[in-house]
């Protein structure tokens, strides 16, 4: 069962992380890559921050952007600004989101997100825990894959397994942890299935395209399987 008010808990903890991590760097840290292609460590704080009210925006009925061009253009615009500017920014919008999460609310209801993805309103808090520590990582600040909380891994290779289930391109895969018997199941009916096993961080790594992308992880039946982009 999604527990929204442990979720915005949680949220709030791992933005605090974020922060605090964030504060340690200097302007010029702020202008070098991060471990996404094509975008700064500026990129992704800029898209933390957007996001935070985009999410605000679904919570609200609203549309979650404008459009893509805009959602773009706002990251590109917010990218290069200074330490400071960046740390108020995300700072506030989180507080936004903290503030709207606590309004009273029916959260069994039907929220729509980005190209028209439709979700349970309790499942944004857990969203926004996604965004903010997946690109916790992507800073590349030393916050890594195995760093992130176990619960928040499990419930993002669940998340992520549902959404490549039914996908015409993935073959039928069994995902295993080291850690336990645990499996998930993803991919379509068609083609060789092959079972996936390693650690939590290794088959998250695999799931969200970062890190080694399941460099080690163990594959039998055929070839780790290439999915589709996030």
């Amino acid at each position: 069962m999604i527990d929204h008010e442990r979720d915005l808990a949680h949220v709030r903890e791992a933005t605090e992380r974020l922060l605090n991590a964030t504060a340690s760097l200097d302007n010029a840290a702020v202008a070098e890559p991060s471990r996404l292609p094509g975008w700064t460590r500026g990129h992704v704080l800029a898209h933390i921050a957007r996001n935070a009210d985009a999410l605000v925006n679904v919570l609200q009925g609203l549309p979650m952007y404008p459009d893509a061009a805009t959602r773009d253009a706002d990251i590109e615009r917010d990218a290069g600004r200074p330490l400071d500017v960046q740390l108020a920014d995300l700072r506030a919008t989180a507080d936004r989101f903290q503030a709207v999460g606590a309004e009273p609310a029916d959260w069994s209801r039907t929220v729509e997100l980005r190209n028209g993805v439709k979700d349970s309103a309790s499942r944004i808090p857990f969203r926004r825990w996604v965004e903010v520590a997946l690109h916790h990582v992507d800073l590349g600040v030393g916050y890594d894959l195995d760093d992130l909380p176990e619960d928040f891994t499990r419930r993002e290779i669940a998340f992520l397994a549902d959404r490549w289930s039914g996908h015409a391109q993935v073959p039928p895969v069994t995902l295993r942890t080291h850690h336990d018997d645990t499996r998930w199941h993803t991919g379509g009916t068609e083609g060789t299935p092959v079972t996936v096993q390693g650690a939590l961080g290794e088959l998250l790594g695999w799931l969200a395209g970062r890190g080694l992308k399941g460099a080690h992880l163990a594959v039998e039946g055929g070839p780790l399987p290439e999915l589709p982009p996030l």
